[in-house]
């Protein structure tokens, strides 16, 4: 029994599984931000709290990008700071809901959460790859699958704790079962036996070095570009479908599949990538999908003329890519840069994240409050912004390891 628990399974992928499927929940908030609304007495303005969200992926990218080297040194330290960080904001915001505070929301659900998200984003990573040496992009995939997963597993979920308890009981029941489940991946994450940690003597000084690298810059740039064109229309996706005549009911099911396609992508992208010469080659494929479908939406007028499997498939090829783009990234900076210091440097890459949560969510609310609720308008620029992309992806990103 003692033999069957230190694998790769029970040390790795399933406590990777535990602690993701839980702070993924944070790509509800479409769902979530109506009725938020409603309770703290902004009826259907949910404007107001869109910081909210924005708040919480900046923060989880800037802990990750500062929480980087706590990792590197203990993955037990790490997971747990986690698990209190997430679950805090939970129960935070579900009490700052109760009281109308919507600083308070911002406080718990974007800050302290946010910093949950950080610290439980990047624990398991170097750990999966050290397990999963030969199948580094799958093992990836499969544990960040979960944070993807997440959103269609807790969307119904959370409707129905709603609908039966209010959105402020939907906050503390949720933060209890959480709590558990990422308490019990902190207990089981584990690196293989005989893998020691080799002393980092001004660690912070040589690994920050790496913004100095045209590679690691292309890869931010990369990065960062994905994620802003992803969350610009992930973030507006309920108001999406609304606008192109689909049902209440049919919304939910659509954004469940949806949420498939990013745990998809996750899986299928990097697992793709370890038969490749180039892990670099798959954000290509992203890019060109991605903007290829955006311009067919618009060039069709597909939103407007509620072309509804058009809209359909472009929202799940942008979920897709935009997961794919998260699983391939520590691979493709192990091969860069090698496995020595990747939860540093991971976790550097990931300030991508922290800057993008803010641009993508407030670029799509902008350029709609200017075009008067064009969603067409958000492809135009997110086409855009891709087509960059893969321009960065050819001239920055060489093939090759950097010495």
């Amino acid at each position: 029994m003692k033999k069957l628990l230190n694998t790769k399974w029970f040390r790795a992928a399933i406590p990777a599984l535990l602690i993701h499927c839980s702070i993924g929940t944070v790509y509800c908030w479409s769902q979530i931000k109506g009725e938020i609304a409603e309770a703290i007495g902004y009826g259907t303005n949910v404007a107001p709290l869109e910081w909210a969200f924005s708040l919480a992926i900046f923060f989880l990218g800037m802990s990750a990008a500062f929480g980087g080297n706590i990792v590197e040194k203990n993955i037990h330290k790490s997971s747990l700071i986690s698990a209190v960080c997430f679950t805090v904001g939970m129960v935070g915001t579900g009490i700052c809901v109760y009281f109308k505070s919507l600083p308070g929301i911002f406080l718990f659900y974007g800050v302290i959460m946010g910093i949950g998200l950080g610290f439980g984003y990047l624990s398991p990573v170097k750990t999966l790859m050290l397990w999963f040496k030969e199948q580094k992009g799958l093992a990836t995939g499969l544990a960040v699958a979960g944070f993807g997963l997440a959103k269609m597993i807790a969307s119904p979920i959370m409707a129905s704790l709603i609908s039966n308890f209010g959105v402020v009981n939907m906050f503390y029941i949720l933060a209890v079962i959480y709590f558990i489940m990422m308490f019990c991946g902190h207990l089981l994450l584990k690196k293989p036996d005989g893998w020691v940690e080799e002393p980092h003597k001004k660690s912070d000084a040589k690994v920050t070095e790496v913004f100095k690298n045209k590679t690691f810059i292309g890869i931010w740039l990369m990065f960062f570009l994905n994620i802003t064109c992803g969350l610009a229309i992930i973030s507006q996706e309920k108001y999406i479908y609304a606008a192109a005549g689909i049902g209440a009911a049919m919304i939910t099911f659509l954004c469940s599949m949806t949420a498939l396609f990013n745990a998809f992508g996750r899986i299928a992208f990097s697992a793709a990538a370890d038969n490749l010469k180039d892990r670099n080659t798959i954000y290509k494929l992203i890019f060109i999908l991605s903007a290829g479908f955006s311009v067919i939406t618009f060039v069709t007028n597909g939103i407007a003329s509620q072309l509804v499997f058009l809209v359909v498939v472009l929202l799940c090829i942008i979920n897709a890519g935009y997961g794919g783009g998260f699983s391939n990234l520590p691979t493709l900076l192990s091969d860069r840069f090698g496995m020595k210091t990747i939860s540093a440097v991971h976790g550097l890459a990931l300030s991508a994240w922290a800057f993008a949560g803010i641009a993508g969510n407030q670029l799509s609310t902008l350029i709609l409050n200017m075009t008067g609720q064009s969603y067409n308008h958000v492809l135009y620029v997110t086409a855009a912004l891709y087509a960059v992309a893969l321009i960065v992806s050819f001239v920055l990103v060489k093939p090759g390891k950097v010495e």
